[in-house]
């Protein structure tokens, strides 16, 4: 049972524990106005004040079985007492009914009200009554009561259902608080995630940069200084050696610039790809004396500027690589256009390496950088090399179109 204080207490929890107080009022009321009777009176107050008592004041107090019984035999002897000295008490003797079938459980409500009916057609003071009248009475008691139990079960039913759908949607609200929280947590895992890969993508990023700009222009310059040197007695020849440094030294300075704020290369911003890959090649050859070829194939187009980025990156990589370690005499770059793909291929005739060189100190970063460029605009890389018999490098990766905008780049960058 209920109580009435309880928020999920539903209109007929609050309202029957009261009701039978109304049943006590209105013919108590009548009975006293009609004839006084202190007698009356004191037993209608006795009638409410045991149901305060066991009711009213402790809801749980009747849920034990004697107390249940004991209740409805203090209320029904005295209700049958008020029956005798006044009929309109009738009434209150039908609240009992209802309170059989709200505080009864089961059949065995019936019992209680058979007990009601009972005291109803026994209570009344009339006399000359035979037994089958006393028995059609009761049989109409019964029926009575039975409707009213009909009702009661009625509102009872609906009650319970609606208690049930109250606790399943407090616990629906639950679950979804629960579900709110951990889904706020995992936002915050997310954002931090989020925010560690980018700052580890932008040290991966710069670290690249770095290695394909200003380390390479630093190798470029200390080969020319070293040359030189060599020449240091041959004027022009040393003069044309420093110009080279110094070209470098610019290109490097510029490159580096570009890279902290993310542009484009100089070559990309003043060429296309194509055009860019036979201009670093020509500078290439002429510092390191190994010529080197470029080829394209299909049908040119530009990409997206991350794309020629990357493989512009690749060539540069690439061919730094042959100029320190391979003691080439020839290299190749090929650049192919394909439907779906475009891939750059750079060969040399030179020393070729193992993959425990390949994965050493020295020169080990290059390659990994390359692969990490590739891999992420989800390209594949390949590397196909053995001792004495040169290497071949292969990216490839899918030919996304170029920005609508495709000036919005070379804009930014000249606004440097």
């Amino acid at each position: 049972m209920v109580a009435t204080g309880d928020p999920a207490a539903s209109r007929w929890d609050r309202v029957w524990p009261v009701l039978l107080y109304l049943f006590i009022l209105i013919p108590t009321a009548f009975a006293l106005l009609r004839d006084w009777r202190p007698e009356a009176l004191a037993l209608a107050s006795l009638v409410g004040a045991w149901h305060w008592f066991m009711v009213t004041s402790r809801p749980g107090r009747i849920e034990r079985p004697v107390a249940l019984i004991t209740y409805f035999i203090v209320m029904l002897a005295v209700i049958g007492a008020l029956i005798r000295i006044d009929t309109l008490f009738t009434v209150t003797a039908l609240a009992m009914f209802i309170q059989s079938f709200t505080l009864i459980p089961g059949w065995w409500a019936y019992g209680g009200v058979a007990a009601t009916a009972g005291v109803l057609v026994v209570a009344r003071p009339e006399q000359g009554r035979t037994p089958s009248q006393m028995l059609f009475s009761f049989l109409v008691a019964l029926l009575v009561a039975s409707a009213i139990g009909l009702v009661s079960h009625a509102i009872r039913d609906q009650n319970e259902n609606r208690k049930v759908m109250i606790a399943q949607l407090r616990e629906a609200g639950a679950k979804l608080a629960e579900l709110a929280e951990e889904n706020a947590h995992l936002q915050a895992q997310l954002l931090t995630s989020a925010r560690e890969a980018g700052v580890l993508g932008e040290r991966q990023r710069m670290a690249r940069e770095i290695h394909d700009t200003i380390a390479q222009g630093l190798t470029a310059i200390c080969t020319q200084l070293e040359a030189a040197d060599n020449t240091i007695d041959d004027i022009p020849a040393t003069r044309s050696r420093l110009n080279t440094v110094r070209t470098l030294a610019r290109e490097s300075l510029n490159e580096a610039r570009r890279s902290v704020q993310a542009l484009r290369p100089a070559p990309l911003d003043e060429a296309q790809l194509a055009t860019a890959l036979h201009d670093i090649a020509g500078k290439w050859s002429q510092t390191t004396g190994v010529p080197a070829s470029v080829s394209v194939t299909g049908d040119p187009r530009p990409l997206h500027a991350e794309v020629e980025i990357t493989l512009l990156r690749v060539a540069q990589e690439a061919l730094a690589n042959i100029g320190k370690h391979a003691a080439a005499t020839r290299a190749g770059l090929t650049l192919s256009y394909m439907e779906d793909v475009v891939a750059l291929d750079v060969r040399d005739d030179g020393a070729g390496f193992t993959e425990a060189t390949s994965s050493s100190s020295e020169g080990g970063f290059g390659l990994i950088a390359m692969r990490q460029r590739v891999t992420r605009l989800a390209g594949d890389f390949a590397i196909e090399t053995a001792p004495g018999q040169g290497t071949g490098i292969s990216a490839t990766i899918p030919a996304i179109p170029a920005a609508s905008d495709p000036g919005s780049s070379n804009r930014s960058g000249n606004a440097m």
